[in-house]
């Protein structure tokens, strides 16, 4: 029962598998598979009685310990979606909406378009495997017996979402200038013509230069991607590591 609502807590959580997409039914019969398959890694260990009042600490303690870990990892789809709400605002499609079924919340078209990049991305670097498998040597570094769950409240934990706001910067700062640089240029032509209906020319003029630079910054779009979802799973193997002292 710890494993499986360890287990099933971090699936609530993480990316991937905590999407709606994915059916309450679905997480529920992967999480009970697979602490069955861990049952023979954790081993017997001594644990009171759940109904008891250390019990209620440690179910507590699985829970944080599952939902701490999928959170570290959906930051980092948290951050895709803060860069491109910021580059939609920017080109003047922030009005165009669209359901993320990664979250279940309305979010701009180009944020949906970062993370179909991202989870492909997470996807095709087998994140996903990692995570079960860092998920499997959590019950030998901290068995559910005992856990130091100060480390979950460390300011580790908290600069950890400071990277996510700065890798979506890095992500957004490439178009967020060349869409200044236009800006300005536009603004230099009211200015010389005052005649110049610059919201019907510059509107589609920007929506196209942001769509041509989302295109131009791409591959360092990804390759940021690629080092902020390592940097993830290294931040979710320190914080297990540091579970049991």
């Amino acid at each position: 029962m710890l494993v499986f609502l360890r287990m099933g807590a971090f699936m609530m959580a993480a990316p991937i598998f905590g999407s709606p997409m994915v059916t309450v039914r679905v997480r529920l019969l992967l999480a009970s598979l697979i602490a069955l398959m861990l049952l023979p890694i954790v081993g017997d260990m001594a644990v009171p009685d759940l109904v008891s009042g250390a019990g209620f600490l440690i179910v507590l303690q699985q829970l944080l310990i599952g939902l701490a870990m999928g959170f570290l990892l959906q930051l980092t789809f948290a951050a895709v979606v803060l860069a491109g709400q910021v580059v939609a605002m920017t080109m003047g499609l922030g009005f165009a909406m669209s359901l993320d079924p990664q979250n279940g919340v309305q979010v701009p078209v180009v944020s949906q378009f970062y993370l179909i990049v991202a989870t492909l991305i997470f996807l095709a670097q087998d994140l996903h495997l990692y995570l079960l498998e860092f998920l499997a040597g959590s019950f030998q570094v901290s068995p559910p017996s005992g856990v130091n769950l100060l480390s979950l409240l460390s300011m580790e934990t908290v600069y950890w979402a400071s990277q996510a706001f700065a890798a979506a910067l890095s992500i957004a700062i490439p178009i967020l200038a060349g869409l200044l640089i236009i800006n300005i240029c536009f603004g230099v032509m009211t200015r010389a013509a005052p005649q110049l209906n610059i919201f019907a020319v510059g509107f589609p003029v920007t929506i196209m230069a942001g769509f041509l630079l989302i295109l131009m910054s791409l591959p360092g779009a990804v390759q940021t991607l690629v080092e902020f979802h390592l940097a993830a799973l290294d931040k979710v193997g320190s914080v297990i590591g540091t579970l049991g002292g």
